[in-house]
């Protein structure tokens, strides 16, 4: 497995991969107008962009045998790491493969000085919230955010100490 970053030119490869799995995941727990907002917010070309460019975000792709199974995206803050997403193919989820994932922020992190990591969760994600607590983020918050027409994030914020 490698962690290969995302360059400029590969953003339309990293949009279209993240609209396949956001479409397939967050369908049990949000509606398709809302899936379709977030994408278009978070996830499109345009969006991630403007994330790499004005708010430090670096993405990777996570890559087995030459196909990208997932990515993350991390971006630096006062005091932490934000690990603002992690995504794998539905077909590569349950290997290992978002703990492998992890293990690559945790070296990022640490590289760039940071010994804190944070990320928020949605409430209703319970099986991702049981990975992060594996993992051995603390739930150290709950926030509501409205995103937008009518859209909020009812999320957890979780946090992972490196020292």
């Amino acid at each position: 497995m490698n962690f290969i970053k995302v360059e400029k030119e590969e953003i339309p490869v990293l949009a279209a991969l993240a609209s396949d799995i956001w479409h397939e995941y967050w369908g049990i727990i949000l509606s398709d107008e809302q899936i379709e907002y977030m994408v278009e917010n978070f996830q499109s070309e345009k969006a991630m962009k403007k994330q790499i460019s004005e708010e430090n975000y670096s993405y990777c792709f996570i890559n087995d045998n030459g196909e990208n199974i997932g990515y993350f995206g991390i971006s630096p803050k006062d005091g932490y790491m934000f690990l603002s997403k992690l995504y794998i193919k539905k077909e590569f989820r349950g290997q290992g493969t978002g703990r492998k994932a992890f293990e690559e922020i945790k070296r990022l992190s640490a590289e760039q000085g940071f010994n804190k990591i944070r990320l928020t969760v949605n409430k209703y994600n319970s099986n991702t919230i049981k990975a992060y607590d594996r993992w051995g983020f603390k739930t150290i918050d709950a926030v509501v955010t409205d995103i937008g027409q009518g859209f909020v994030m009812d999320d957890y914020i979780m946090e992972y100490s490196l020292s």
